[in-house]
């Protein structure tokens, strides 16, 4: 059984390792795809640690059939990634009902694996939550059809794999039969049962079976609905019926082939200029050139350089097509107006002409235009919710994150602090990161000048706000490392700066030995020995608070001889700071007899008794559990 249990925690981890790599070519669906295989990649953490738990374990006593689950719905992924490049032009709303059942495979079968039957850690424990929650927003996203009101369709449909138990569920066909008259031939459902098996990979079974058994074991309605939202316009007259596909495309006006991108064969909404003059979307010709490639894919020519010039020409023309014919753009202002998540709009105010003069000015040729127009972006950016969108609308984004490598060292620190200020818009959150601008951001926190340096840290704080950043930020190479040495050398603005950035990343459980490794610990020390009016006890209180709940923290914590300064702040700590003491000191104690032995040597006890008597409320709660366990282990001793 363990050498079973083991080959499929092998395979879980291979397929996890591979799925970036498989991730689709084909430019219309690939940043979702993208999206998709990060997550994915993420829970290799988790099936390392399920292998080591199966290795170790000579004759495990756990059933490993989640684990099974968890295979299929990852061959799933990986095949849906390939069916989605062997149709790179017929990307639409087969392929999105795929997309979806992939997800909502993934996640169901996560929340079906058990933790404790794997000794999984705390730390990957938050990882595949947080991968959980994303998937699950991903499903719940406006724009895309509300299939989890089908997961029970979808349960039923991911039985597939076991089609001999729907088989025995079924007794005869005449089930498939019963659909006809209610608007939708038997051969509207067997179209989703076929698409739903392609991605799981089952192709040798009987669809009338299989229909009949679903229609059995749901009823009709649920079927019915999902034709409806998915792949029919629903009509009285079946003859009469029109997919989805035909309606939209009889209503749809033909996209002039100049506003197409090259590559995405889409409507552009950021049309940039490359150097050999051609025109492509900013997104997909930027990843083109991460991907390592310097010719233009159109007309396969070396690229003499990789600046990508706004089309602000092309872009006026394609939002006067789009307004003519009606047509939203995703993510764009329509006559000054801004669609919400609701459906709502918001009226966006500002000098748009003027935006748009400063973000073409931050590409001249001329340094100075390039300053002076970045000083003004950032105090504009500064102001309002609406001139964040708006610049940010304008392109200015990716051209601030070029500026970032500026030999100009104002010009360098006005785009950082730019960013900064456009980021406070969460949308804009997004765009910077997958506009690669975190490296860059980093490359600043490290060499830049002071003042660089420091709103570069507050840049990493804003952009780790969004969970997912969180993981991405303290992964990247040098960021944590950048920030703990800031906090060491820093003014008194760049410590603080890099404190709060240090104690949002550390949120995540993975970033926390991550900071540990960084060398975190020697700042903090060294900040929690400051009583100073401007000292910034309660800043290292913070982080060692989100610290202690990992397991490598504390112990090196407490080999840090922190303990001795955390039970002084106890003494003569202002009241907030004595509170703090107290939650880090319990955290520190909690099933660990050395710590707890150590602050009773130390005389922990009178100063626990005075904050129970007149500290804040949550100080004497931590004070009264602490002379609780130090009672304890009194009375055991004696």
């Amino acid at each position: 059984m363990a050498t079973a249990a083991a080959a499929v925690a092998a395979e879980l981890l291979a397929v996890a390792r591979a799925a970036p790599s498989a991730c689709p070519s084909a430019a219309q669906f690939r940043p979702h795809c993208a999206r998709l295989a990060r997550k994915v990649s993420v829970l290799a953490n988790l099936f390392e640690e399920i292998l080591d738990f199966f290795i170790a374990a000579a004759n495990p006593s756990v059933s490993f059939c989640c684990l099974d689950l968890l295979l299929l719905s990852l061959r799933a992924v990986l095949r849906f990634f390939s069916i989605v490049d062997s149709r790179s032009g017929l990307v639409g709303k087969h392929i999105t009902l795929q997309f979806q059942y992939v997800i909502w495979q993934l996640e169901s079968a996560l929340g079906n694996l058990q933790f404790d039957h794997f000794n999984i850690s705390d730390e990957v424990q938050e990882q595949v939550e947080l991968v959980r929650s994303q998937l699950r927003r991903s499903l719940e996203k406006p724009e895309t059809p509300n299939l989890l009101v089908f997961s029970e369709v979808f349960q039923a449909l991911s039985d597939i794999h076991g089609i001999k138990d729907i088989y025995q569920e079924s007794s005869n066909t005449s089930a498939a039969l019963e659909i006809g008259g209610t608007g939708y031939s038997d051969h509207d459902i067997r179209e989703i049962i076929v698409l739903v098996a392609e991605v799981n990979g089952k192709y040798d079974y009987d669809v009338e079976l299989v229909l009949a058994a679903v229609i059995q074991r749901l009823g009709k309605t649920k079927l019915e609905d999902l034709c409806e939202v998915v792949l029919k316009d629903k009509e009285p007259d079946n003859s009469s019926k029109k997919t989805l596909d035909e309606i939209k495309k009889a209503d749809t006006p033909v996209i002039p082939e100049d506003f197409r991108c090259p590559i995405s064969l889409e409507l552009m909404k950021d049309p940039v200029i490359v150097a050999t003059g051609q025109t492509y979307e900013r997104s997909f010709i930027q990843r083109w050139i991460d991907c390592g490639n310097r010719t233009c894919p159109k007309t396969q020519q070396r690229l003499q350089n990789l600046t990508l010039t706004p089309n602000y020409v092309l872009r006026s023309l394609i939002m006067q097509w789009c307004e003519t014919h009606r047509i939203e753009q995703p993510n764009r202002l329509i006559n000054g107006r801004l669609r919400k998540k609701d459906g709502t709009f918001y009226e966006i105010s500002g000098d748009r002409a003027a935006i748009d003069a400063l973000v073409r000015n931050l590409s001249s040729a001329s340094m100075e235009e390039q300053r002076s127009a970045a000083a003004e972006i950032r105090s504009l950016a500064k102001r309002s919710t609406d001139n964040r969108i708006l610049i940010a609308e304008a392109g200015a984004i990716q051209i601030l994150i070029g500026l970032l490598s500026a030999n100009d060292q104002k010009t360098q620190e006005h785009a950082v602090t730019s960013l900064l200020n456009l980021s406070i818009y969460e949308p804009n959150r997004e765009t910077i990161m997958l506009a690669g601008g975190i490296v860059p951001i980093i490359e600043v926190l490290r060499m830049g000048s002071m003042e660089a340096r420091e709103n570069a840290a507050a840049a990493v704080f804003s952009l780790s706000l969004s969970d997912e950043n969180k993981i991405t930020i303290g992964g990247t190479a040098g960021a944590i490392e950048a920030l703990v040495e800031l906090l060491q050398c820093g003014s008194s603005r760049g410590k603080k700066d890099a404190a709060t950035a240090l104690f949002n990343l550390c949120i995540y459980q993975g970033n926390k030995s991550r900071a540990v490794k960084a060398g975190i610990l020697n700042p903090l020390l060294d900040m929690l020995k400051d009583y100073s009016s401007n000292g910034m006890v309660d800043e290292s209180l913070t982080i060692l608070s989100v610290l202690v709940s990992h397991q490598e923290a504390k112990l090196a914590i407490a080999k840090s001889n922190m303990i001795p300064h955390l039970i002084d702040l106890l003494r003569m700590g202002q009241p907030r700071s004595k509170e703090n003491a107290a939650a880090v000191l319990l955290a520190l104690c909690k099933k660990n007899c050395n710590n707890l032995a150590c602050i009773g040597r130390l005389g922990a006890i009178i100063p626990l008794t005075e904050l129970v008597n007149s500290g804040t409320e949550r100080a004497k709660r931590k004070a009264t559990s602490l002379l609780e366990h130090l009672n304890k282990m009194q009375t055991i001793l004696l």
